[in-house]
């Protein structure tokens, strides 16, 4: 989801922007999306497709950023950082410092906060790192 919507958030502001979306474990790897993340994405005519994938070491050298939903990726992502490469943080501390929720385990509702934090999670950080419109 946070993909989709960063993704949209700056094409609203005219930025095209590479968004892509990974995990730090092989958990889901193939996947599609959560039929409640395409349900709720659709609800708010944000166009999603992606299959899950594992992060790999030259994602640090092909995206500028890495954004960690939570503090358990986020030091995840911070060992396997090389030297000089991508900057990584957690999406939070563009705004709030806090994780984003995961919906999974939880009904339709959770989906919509998810949203609702990616998408001013989306703005802060396009705030800070392009600039505001």
């Amino acid at each position: 989801m946070g993909q989709a919507v960063l993704k949209h958030e700056a094409a609203k502001r005219g930025i095209d922007i590479e968004v892509d979306s990974a995990g730090t474990a092989a958990y889901h790897v193939g996947e599609d999306p959560d039929n409640r993340t395409v349900s709720t994405c659709k609800k708010h005519k944000i166009p999603i497709k992606h299959s899950a994938r594992q992060v790999k070491e030259a994602d640090f050298s092909t995206f500028q950023y890495i954004l960690a939903a939570d503090e358990s990726n986020l030091r995840s992502l911070v060992e396997k950082q090389p030297k000089g490469a991508a900057t990584v943080r957690l999406w939070g501390s563009y705004l709030d410092d806090k994780p984003i929720g995961d919906p999974y385990y939880g009904g339709i509702d959770g989906f919509e906060r998810c949203f609702e934090q990616c998408t001013k999670l989306s703005n802060a950080f396009l705030d800070e790192v392009v600039g505001q419109d």
